[in-house]
């Protein structure tokens, strides 16, 4: 063999060796929906669907960014290639899904509840109830005879309650929890909770099937050896839904 020829030979075992470069995956969260997700004091995204998120890019062998967007137009730049995926408490729904795919669920169905200023009696979540806009929450007050009002994020939901715009506001309960107990009893839960939706999952194009197979062997793998349980009752507390 020539020196030419081994330089050659050299070169292409030297190629096999190197390990392709892993997928880079954006995704896409809102950060202002704890505890599913949040921006942390450093100002990075923080929270159960992070944590979650890392724990599966690391099992599909991708290579994650963290992108935040605004709720409401969180499909439409999904859609449109602004990030890869959405993972931002997102329930599973029919309207949802003749637009984009979903995995399978990585958060049981979680209820949501109602929550007014404390002896405003359980009448007022038939009168003017809060939504945060382009919800199953605000589908369902659209659908039950009461006056829904929408606002951009979860937060101001809360916020017209408590300045008497609205009479209660409606949200998942995991959300609404923390804001009710640290209310020194100003808020409290009325009425009887609501299931919605079939699940949480992560959110992708309707084009991108190999990564939607990649993320779900991750899911199932998480759910199976006990990683997703555990991680639902660090972030959301002993008493919430597991699988």
């Amino acid at each position: 063999m020539t020196i030419a020829s081994k330089a050659i030979a050299a070169t292409a075992l030297l190629a096999f060796a190197v390990p392709a470069a892993a997928q880079t995956v954006r995704m896409g969260t809102e950060g202002a929906y704890p505890p599913y997700n949040l921006i942390n004091d450093d100002g990075e995204v923080d929270g159960f669907e992070r944590e979650l998120g890392d724990k599966l890019c690391e099992l599909a062998g991708l290579e994650c960014t963290w992108v935040t967007n605004e709720w409401d137009s969180i499909i439409p730049n999904l859609v449109s290639g602004n990030y890869d995926t959405i993972i931002a408490g997102m329930s599973i729904t029919d309207e949802r899904d003749e637009v984009i795919d979903f995995t399978q669920p990585y958060f049981p169905p979680d209820p949501s509840a109602y929550v007014a200023m404390a002896g405003a009696g359980e009448d007022v979540k038939d009168g003017v109830v809060a939504a945060q806009t382009n919800t199953i929450q605000s589908a369902h007050v659209a659908s039950s005879g009461a006056t829904l009002v929408e606002f951009a994020n979860p937060e101001e939901t809360v916020a017209a309650v408590r300045n008497g715009e609205v009479d209660a506001v409606i949200a998942d309960k995991a959300f609404l929890s923390p804001i009710v107990e640290q209310s020194n009893g100003e808020l409290e839960f009325i009425g009887e909770d609501v299931v919605l939706g079939d699940g949480i999952g992560v959110g992708l194009r309707e084009s991108d099937a190999e990564l939607k197979e990649k993320l779900d062997a991750a899911i199932t793998q998480v759910k199976e050896d006990g990683t997703l349980n555990e991680l639902i009752v660090k972030w959301f507390g002993p008493d919430a839904q597991t699988f």
